[in-house]
């Protein structure tokens, strides 16, 4: 009788045990939120980002990383390259330590260093490029856009790679007549 108890107690232990992990086992089934959905959660509006991510991932310290399914360029007051990679870090009404995002102006690609929006929301967006704060009406990246493939002339330098390193004469020419 008192090896059927323990048998009992046994079997009860480990339905228990099952029971609790059960929970567990099924959130780790869920699927994560797609990145779209993330950034409000952060303040930021959801276009930020095109159509085409196919993967991301988000550390505990807010560093990401988005995988688009190939380079693009969205038109948004102005022409944005997004490059197959971009990598920076998010925090509530920001994103720092940016790469892999390009705003064309001018006849120049230039590196878009930072996002932020105004706390509490104001309807303005501002992205940092080098020294320059631009601030923009965010209703242009409250939806997600679709990428187009090319763009008219080329997206081949960004403005630091301009000053840092001797270009052909040929691509200056390129540049210009851009």
């Amino acid at each position: 009788m008192a090896a059927n108890k323990n048998s009992h107690l046994g079997f009860s232990l480990i339905s228990l045990i099952f029971l609790f992990s059960i929970p567990k086992s099924l959130s780790a089934l869920d699927p994560e939120p797609a990145v779209w959905d993330m950034l409000p959660k952060y303040g930021l509006p959801s276009g930020l980002l095109p159509s085409t991510v196919t993967d991301y991932v988000l550390h505990e310290d807010g560093r990401f990383i988005v995988t688009l399914d190939s380079p693009c360029y969205v038109q948004f007051e102005y022409l944005v390259y997004y490059d197959k990679t971009i990598t920076g870090k998010l925090g509530y009404g920001s994103i720092t330590d940016l790469k892999g995002i390009q705003v064309k102006r001018f006849l120049f690609w230039l590196d878009v260093d930072e996002i932020t929006v105004d706390l509490p929301p104001s309807g303005s967006i501002y992205f940092q490029v080098g020294f320059i704060n631009k601030k923009l009406d965010v209703d242009q990246f409250q939806t997600v856009h679709s990428c187009r493939d090319g763009v008219t002339g080329s997206c081949k330098y960004s403005w630091k790679s301009v000053l840092q390193l001797p270009m052909p004469t040929n691509d200056i020419q390129m540049l210009i007549t851009e």
